[in-house]
């Protein structure tokens, strides 16, 4: 483990300065120190970790430029940068911890003896992965390309699409051991400046071992205020979504090293609106709104309300129904709730091992699985017909929901509403859905309401809530309103 450094100052003698480097950086086999000699007898060394920085240009621009180029006289590291490199982006500094953590981001270390600066070189070279489509947020009509895991690419696919000179991006190190670069971006005249602030503190005085991915940062933002199971931040890999973001008056929060850019604040119709509903008629687009909110509601209450129907208030069914189901159930050993439960439990594995398992069959997998195991469970009289055909339903509803993260609450709700309703029946499921619609009233997203703008209701802004009105109607009602909050 790298010890940490504390303001270290370089010192004139260069020797020095290499045995207090090395005593931080150890016997790192892909740490690379390279010494030279620049004009006539000036000694200089060269510090960067193998595989982090371009060596091509290291080669070219910094090393064959420091042997060809120097002076043979006076040299000063004021000169070296202005007249001798041929980078682009050079900067001076005069600690050890400074230049480290430069060095540590894909940065070359220039020290030459006799000088108490060093001059950083930015050289990253990595290997990244190339711009693909979107493959958690597919879209029929619109962008085809997604981020990527390179900070500085993410942050230039959103200003691609927002050419405004207010658009501004702060950049802070978060993590005591990883120091990931986290990028703050948003439109200055439209974003809340005190949620701006709050942001930069926050993870400034995060006390954080490390950061891999943005779950760390948003259990660290949101810390112990709200308990939910409700995704708080809404979280995309596809640029034209978190740049419409940040023009509503929102802040994006990228993350080096993963695609998944955080929004903020974020509110619960997001999680039920996709990025093609803006690229097709906002008819159809109302339309499959609509039916999503449907469909959520199937995934989360349909096989409670079986429960509760088969089990409690058989009399509300039609007689045929009834004689149907009856008939259906007759000679399975488990009542409705422990049926429903195993076949429930029994998606979820497939779902999830289809997920987890190789690419090339986890498809084939879970498709086979489920109706393989289906269909003898039936034949073995373990569950019923009916059973089977209302999973199957709660099943394909959740991938309908445009974002997983606000699936797997509703997924985890589904189970909560079958022990209500195996309880207490349809009065269970009322008491329950009340109770879940309070909770969801209570919640805020940096102090803006959760629900906004379904509760409170605010009829200006329902151009875009529900429903979506047509551009030529809503106009920036939108934007107004998030720079008005």
């Amino acid at each position: 483990m790298i010890e940490r450094v504390s303001d270290h100052e370089f010192s004139s003698h260069l020797p020095d300065n290499m045995a207090r480097i090395h005593s931080f950086m150890g016997k790192s086999s892909d740490f690379v120190v390279r010494e030279v000699t620049i004009g006539t007898h000036h000694r200089a060394a060269l510090f960067y970790l193998d595989g982090m920085v371009d060596m091509q240009t290291v080669q070219n621009n910094v090393i064959s430029a420091l042997l060809d180029r120097s002076p043979a006289g006076a040299i000063t590291v004021q000169m070296i940068k202005e007249s001798v490199l041929d980078a682009g982006e050079v900067s001076e500094v005069t600690t050890i911890e400074a230049s480290l953590e430069h060095v540590l981001s894909g940065g070359l270390l220039l020290l030459l003896d006799g000088f108490s600066a060093g001059i950083i070189i930015s050289l990253p070279g990595w290997e990244d992965r190339a711009i693909s489509e979107s493959k958690t947020q597919t879209v029929v009509r619109g962008p085809q390309n997604a981020f990527t895991e390179s900070l500085r690419t993410n942050t230039t696919l959103v200003r691609r699409r927002v050419k405004n000179v207010n658009v501004q991006v702060l950049t802070i190190k978060v993590g005591r051991l990883s120091k990931t670069d986290v990028a703050i971006m948003y439109i200055h005249d439209l974003a809340d400046e005190e949620l701006i602030h709050q942001l930069v503190e926050q993870l400034s005085n995060a006390h954080q071992e490390r950061v891999l991915e943005g779950e760390y940062l948003e259990e660290i933002l949101h810390g112990k205020k709200q308990v939910t199971i409700f995704p708080m931040f809404y979280n995309s890999d596809r640029p034209d979504t978190i740049a419409a973001g940040i023009m509503e008056g929102r802040i994006a929060i990228f993350i080096d090293g993963t695609p998944f850019v955080l929004l903020v604040p974020s509110f619960f119709v997001d999680f039920i609106q996709s990025a093609e509903d803006y690229y097709q008629s906002f008819i159809f687009s109302s339309f499959i709104r609509i039916l999503r909110y449907i469909v959520m509601f199937i995934c989360m209450l349909a096989p409670s309300i079986y429960i509760a129907l088969t089990t409690y208030h058989q009399d509300m069914l039609p007689t045929t129904l009834l004689l149907s189901l009856a008939a259906q159930r007759e000679g399975i050993p488990f009542p409705a709730f422990v049926e429903a439960m195993l076949m429930e439990i029994t998606f979820e594995i497939l779902r999830e091992a289809g997920i987890r398992m190789p690419r090339t069959v986890g498809q084939a997998v879970s498709i086979v699985g489920t109706i393989v195991i289906g269909q003898a469970a039936v034949e073995a009289s373990i569950v019923s017909a009916a059973m089977v055909i209302i999973v199957a339903i709660t099943g394909i509803a959740s991938f309908v929901i445009p974002s997983y993260a606000m699936s797997i609450p509703i997924r985890i709700i589904r189970f909560a509403f079958m022990v209500l309703a195996a309880t207490f029946g349809v009065y269970g499921l009322t008491v329950g859905f009340i109770i879940l619609v309070v909770h969801l009233c209570n919640l805020s997203s940096f102090n803006m309401p959760y629900m906004s703008p379904i509760a409170p209701y605010n009829r200006d802004e329902q151009s875009d809530a529900i429903l979506r009105f047509p551009f030529w109607y809503s106009g920036n009602r939108k934007t107004k309103r998030r720079q008005q909050s």
